[in-house]
């Protein structure tokens, strides 16, 4: 079976029965997790990868976040994970990782890579990320206070977007150990070579805030995009209908993908 790999973000909840219901943000958001749920059911498998971007929960401590995140770590998939701006109740890794388990992988800061079957043949997917921040330009942009933040999201992408390039370079080492073949010495003779270094990779950025400002101008994050050529970025936070009909379908080669819930229809984005 073939992986797929998907992506949303800004879920928003907050409990069940919610405490803090979407719908006062538009009818749009009646019900909204029940209908991700149903088209998460429907897609995805225990094989597939899931990219949530954050905006996860509404909650302000880890202890009151466990019933949200134990409702995603539910669902079908491998779920990476990356913090969002309210996602208030983001804790340490050991925190996180003591309450999940192996259920969700929290990436904030950091990257990995892995080997996935494609019908096309085998292919390295690198992916990393951090919650990023409002660029220099934007409006909402205060130098006096934002710009300090602004660098230091930009270190922390840049340090996912080193262990990635890292976990690519480990994976090509042991690409032969990575597709062992269930055969005999002899049949093994028969198999055709497949070129290392012909392993196609694909590289994307998981972000929370797009990687510009409201005008689209280029800031350290597209640069980042540039340096280390990442294929796809991934990213949600907008959700009003200037933004969405403002951003470009590309930055550069960079291919983007904008996976707000609302943005979505409440429904997975299938990113390959």
């Amino acid at each position: 079976m073939f992986m797929k790999v998907f992506a949303i973000g800004d879920l928003h909840l907050s409990g069940n029965p919610p405490t803090k219901p979407m719908d006062i943000f538009g009818p749009h958001w009646d019900n909204h997790w029940i209908r991700i749920k149903e088209d998460w059911m429907a897609r995805v498998t225990d094989e597939d990868i899931v990219f949530l971007v954050g905006d996860m929960s509404w909650a302000l401590r880890l202890d009151e976040a466990a019933c949200d995140l134990q409702e995603i770590a539910s669902m079908p998939g491998k779920k990476y994970m990356i913090r969002g701006n309210h996602d208030y109740w983001w804790a340490s890794a050991n925190k996180m990782r003591n309450l999940m388990g192996d259920a969700i992988t929290f990436l904030q800061g950091h990257g990995t890579a892995q080997i996935i079957q494609t019908e096309e043949g085998p292919r390295i997917i690198a992916f990393g990320g951090t919650r990023a921040y409002l660029c220099p330009g934007d409006s909402h942009f205060t130098p006096e206070t934002d710009q300090s933040i602004y660098d230091r999201e930009l270190m922390r992408t840049e340090a996912a977007l080193q262990e990635m390039d890292k976990a690519v370079e480990t994976l090509m080492k042991s690409f032969k150990s990575e597709i062992n073949v269930d055969t005999t010495d002899s049949d093994k003779n028969n198999l055709p070579t497949i070129d290392i270094n012909k392993i196609p990779v694909t590289k994307i950025l998981l972000l929370h805030y797009p990687p510009f400002n409201e005008s689209n101008t280029p800031s350290g994050f597209t640069d980042l995009m540039e340096t280390y050529n990442i294929d796809t970025c991934i990213f949600g936070h907008l959700h009003d209908q200037i933004s969405f009909k403002r951003i470009p379908k590309e930055f550069g080669f960079t291919k983007l993908e904008l996976v707000s819930a609302d943005y979505l229809d409440f429904r997975l984005k299938e990113i390959m």
